[in-house]
């Protein structure tokens, strides 16, 4: 690993073919994680090959939030720091590693918990971290040239921070299946479980898009920031990585009180984050797009998870139940906010890379696609309304206490992964009518 770790490219400019590459390999887990949620009507069996799924709520989860939401990161990450900083990647075979080991990791993690293969878990635990550890790597020398660091890019800091916590914390957990770590260093399984959420989600994920999403909903709406908007963002870089790290740790140390005051300063800031993104959306100059509703649905849904998700904790910040927040906040949190945000992204950096590869080279000299011409608007309409319902629906099936085999639950997970299939298609259509060769022989590798 030393030895690719000492290699710098020297060639300049941002990747392109390499994030799109952590996309494809994202929307399989996507698709995966749609798959093992099906699986629920069945009650974890495999009606057609015989047996049963064992933990396959566990390994649905670690297929869409590791698999599809933490390697869309990667590949976005990849992609945006060089851009944002002004500086090139550190390396580029590096990123290639980083992504095989996660891919290979993940996978082996959701066969593991699938079939309650605990030696598996351990080992597909080792490679994850392996990669997530490298991809940590990477990033962390990419922003060092880029010093000193502005708020997207200490944002971006912060999340690989969290990484490394995260990933830490998951590995103990894997291994303590067959080995008792945690027992032997005085700590409970059910805290750390609590604690590595926690970093995961609201550290990793919710960070990046406090990061990302702050700057890309700027350029999309052609609005800047106010001066209440700008406090507003200060507000939350103030108190979300702090909170963040407080909520964890008093998680892991069952301390209720600390766990209490990190995950109000997670809400509270949550809550900043939306009332300013939410003013450049109400201000935009431009026509509503595909990234645009998204967004729109992702601010809303920030409002309501906060607000609910404070009001769950003040009652009750330790208990497994109350993980991401109120019941149903896994629909709330991960398909409204978590989702929609990355639904609505891709819907621009996929277009984007296409567009740079295939006709940036043409402009000028012939006529060339706008990027919103390289998909099919009607189907991005359709998924669009196929995920809101799929959502909604689905809030509406856990406020009236339904089980996961129920009318409402079915219809909704149905009308979810029609939308979550029909994104997929069309930005793979959208590849194969513009880059024939395939993704993998992208020229701007």
């Amino acid at each position: 690993m030393s030895a690719i770790l000492a290699e710098v490219d020297t060639d300049g400019g941002p990747p392109i073919a390499i994030p799109f590459h952590h996309f494809a390999v994202a929307a399989v887990f996507l698709l995966a994680g749609i798959g093992l949620g099906g699986l629920s009507v069945t009650g974890g069996r495999i009606p057609v090959v015989g047996g049963t799924l064992v933990f396959a709520h566990v390994a649905q989860i670690h297929a869409l939030l590791a698999g599809w939401v933490c390697i869309t990161i990667m590949g976005a990450m990849t992609q945006f720091v060089p851009v944002w900083s002004s500086v090139d990647l550190y390396s580029r075979r590096v990123a290639h590693f980083a992504l095989l080991f996660v891919s290979a990791g993940i996978a082996g993690l959701v066969v593991g918990f699938s079939t309650a293969g605990f030696t598996l878990l351990a080992i597909s635990g080792t490679v994850a971290l392996t990669g997530f550890w490298v991809f940590a790597y990477n990033i962390a020398r990419t922003l060092a040239s880029a010093r000193p660091l502005d708020s997207v890019e200490r944002h971006f800091a912060y999340a690989v921070v969290f990484l490394l916590l995260a990933t830490l914390l998951g590995l103990s957990l894997a291994i303590d299946f067959t080995t008792p770590v945690l027992r032997d260093a005085g700590l409970s399984r059910s805290n750390v479980v609590l604690s590595h959420a926690t970093l995961a989600v609201f550290g990793i994920v919710l960070t990046t898009i406090f990061g990302a999403f702050g700057q890309l909903s700027e350029m999309f709406t052609q609005t800047t920031q106010s001066t209440t908007g700008e406090q507003l963002r200060r507000i939350e870089e103030l108190l979300h990585p702090t909170g963040t790290l407080v909520f964890a740790s008093g998680r892991l140390l069952d301390i209720e009180w600390l766990a209490l005051v990190g995950g109000l300063a997670v809400v509270a800031a949550t809550l900043a984050f939306a009332a300013a993104t939410g003013r450049l959306l109400l201000r935009m100059r431009v026509p509503w797009s595909p990234v645009l509703r998204r967004y729109a649905v992702a601010v809303v849904a920030m409002v309501v998870w906060a607000l609910t998700a404070g009001a769950t904790w003040v009652a009750s910040p330790l208990s497994r139940a109350t993980l991401f927040g109120p019941q149903g906040a896994t629909f709330l949190f991960g398909l409204g906010v978590v989702g929609f945000v990355v639904f609505g992204t891709l819907y621009h950096v996929v277009p984007f890379i296409v567009w740079v590869d295939r006709y940036s080279d043409d402009l000028g000299r012939r006529p060339v696609p706008m990027l919103d011409d390289l998909y099919r608007a009607d189907i991005a309409l359709t998924d669009f309304v196929l995920l809101v319902s799929g959502t909604l629906v689905l809030l509406g099936a856990v406020g009236l206490g339904e089980s996961t085999t129920g009318a409402m639950t079915v219809v909704g997970g149905g009308l979810l992964a029609m939308g979550a299939v029909a994104f997929v298609v069309n930005l793979a259509q959208t590849v194969r009518n513009h880059v024939p060769e395939g993704i993998f022989r992208l020229r701007a590798a």
